[in-house]
């Protein structure tokens, strides 16, 4: 058995400026800074004694050929890894695996390359993945995402990633202390909205009125170095602060990024004692992203509903990485 480890991720500022409409137009291409998350998709590869492929995620899918497959991510990553029968796959995730704003498509892409390409004798970098998992999603898919979340998934690490004009894609580590990594998880918390969403439709929308909104996704941009320059400093009161001013440019961008209940939902978290917040993703569901006090934590987990589970911004450092090979393969 094998078995790839890949964390999903959260966006501080500058989503939207990963789609191709924006950074291929913009002179400085676009630029995010985000964080890997402690919390995982997990994909897991057996051989199998017969031919046949069997996937097994929300649904279990069992064909004889791989091209029958529905899943279509699984799909595509078996087709480019050349591993395409006698094997069974599952997927297994800490979080819901689609709809969160926590890029878990990406995250399910990356971990597949990673696991398949090892079950097929071959050593991959990180880098690799990411751009291979860009080819499956956008090239061959022709899904209407942007870049970051492949990068953020692959590396790890808390980055700041540039989508450069030309469509390469550089990251650059931030430099922050274990002091300051602690005080990320003991300041920020996730606070689940109860409600996921296809992201693709709101992405579409967005993709299709970029040149409309440069200006605003200018200003998107410029907070994705602004906010790394104060994560830096460690001063997340300020960071908190920018995620409100980025989530009030960003409800704006497109219809169906927020809605009353996501508002009221904010408006609770802000009237609690939260110094500012955004939602995750393209919007319309998932997670909030809060700066809050340890006691306003305390207090909103008495005043939510059990349905808005908080998780705490804990980073993970490592990126995908296979935590289990046996080296059992098909003969």
């Amino acid at each position: 058995m094998l078995i790839s480890r890949t964390p999903v991720r959260v966006s501080f500022c500058g989503g939207g400026t990963d789609l191709a409409a924006f950074y291929e137009n913009h002179s400085e291409g676009g630029a995010v800074t985000s964080m890997a998350l402690r919390r995982y998709l997990y994909v897991t590869v057996n051989p199998r004694f017969d031919d046949e492929v069997r996937v097994s995620y929300s649904k279990t899918e069992i064909v004889t050929d791989f091209e029958q497959l529905k899943h279509e991510l699984v799909r595509e990553a078996m087709r480019l890894t050349g591993v395409t029968r006698g094997v069974e796959i599952t997927t297994i995730a800490d979080i819901p695996s689609r709809g969160t704003g926590l890029g878990s498509s990406s995250t399910l892409t990356v971990g597949l390359l990673n696991a398949l390409h090892r079950f097929a004798g071959r050593e991959v970098s990180q880098v690799e993945l990411a751009e291979q998992a860009c080819q499956i999603e956008i090239e061959v898919l022709k899904q209407p995402i942007g870049k970051q979340d492949q990068f953020a998934a692959a590396l790890g690490g808390i980055n700041t990633i540039l989508f450069l004009p030309d469509g390469s894609v550089e990251a650059e580590p931030l430099e922050i202390s274990e002091e300051d990594i602690s005080a990320l998880a003991e300041q920020f918390t996730l606070v689940y909205t109860g409600a996921t969403r296809r992201a693709s439709n709101i992405l579409a929308k967005q993709t299709e009125i970029t040149s409309e909104r440069m200006t605003e996704l200018g200003l998107m941009r410029e907070q994705a170095i602004e906010v790394r320059t104060l994560i830096e400093s460690g001063d997340f009161q300020a960071v908190g602060n920018l995620l409100s001013e980025a989530w009030q440019i960003k409800r704006g961008l497109v219809q169906g990024i927020s809605a009353a209940p996501l508002d009221e939902l904010y408006e609770s978290l802000i009237s609690a004692g939260a110094t500012g917040g955004k939602l995750l993703g393209a919007g319309g569901g998932g997670f909030f992203l809060i700066h809050s006090p340890n006691e306003v934590r305390e207090k909103l987990a008495n005043k939510l509903p059990i349905l808005h589970r908080q998780i705490p911004l804990q980073l993970d450092l490592d990126g995908t990485m296979i935590i289990v090979d046996d080296g059992a393969r098909k003969e």
